[in-house]
């Protein structure tokens, strides 16, 4: 059984009028001509992406910036390199990318990101091979410390991230980093 609709005699002109009517303010909102109106839409969407690209590099430079020189801050926790800090409105994409970056600088270790962005909390765990070996796991790591911000996540021994609820607890998490990368190693 099918079901079949179809429009007949002046319905079919009411709705092709409509449908001229809907392109033509479609046209007039993305400024240009109907005719020209598919190519204008392919230029928008290839300047939105030109633009979001650019947005994302420029959050991952705030973020960056807004650490400062963190280097000062890494600690030694049983031979091992911790680096625990909080950025400030950085979402969880920005702090891997910032976690990439601090990995590199940081040579062998363990990096531990906190942030709290539109309210959520996102943390990002990172270690690096030599630190696995000597037993740390990024995984266990953000488990460990997750509790403080009303969340909770995971991952895998080398990386791992966790979404909470209480940005009043980052600093804490970043505290208790110490503690619980000890009982690793």
């Amino acid at each position: 059984m099918r079901r079949i609709e179809a429009l007949t005699g002046e319905n079919v002109f009411a709705y092709y009028r409509n449908v001229e009517a809907e392109l033509l303010k479609a046209a007039k909102a993305a400024k240009s001509t109907p005719a020209a109106l598919a190519e204008k839409i392919e230029h928008m969407q290839a300047e939105i992406k030109t633009l979001a690209a650019e947005n994302e590099s420029l959050k991952s430079k705030a973020a960056k910036d807004a650490l400062g020189d963190v280097m000062n801050r890494v600690e030694e926790v049983k031979g091992v390199k911790l680096l625990a800090a909080s950025v400030e409105d950085v979402d969880m994409n920005g702090l891997r990318d910032l976690g990439d970056q601090l990995k590199e600088k940081l040579g062998e270790g363990v990096i531990l990101l906190a942030s709290s962005c539109g309210g959520k909390v996102s943390l990002v765990a990172m270690a690096t091979d030599g630190a696995v070996k000597s037993g740390a796991h990024a995984g266990n790591l953000i488990k460990g410390v997750a509790g403080f911000v009303g969340g909770g996540g995971g991952g895998r021994p080398n990386m791992a991230q966790a979404g909470g609820k209480n940005p009043a607890g980052i600093p804490e998490a970043i505290s208790q980093a110490k503690n619980v990368l000890e009982t690793q190693l």
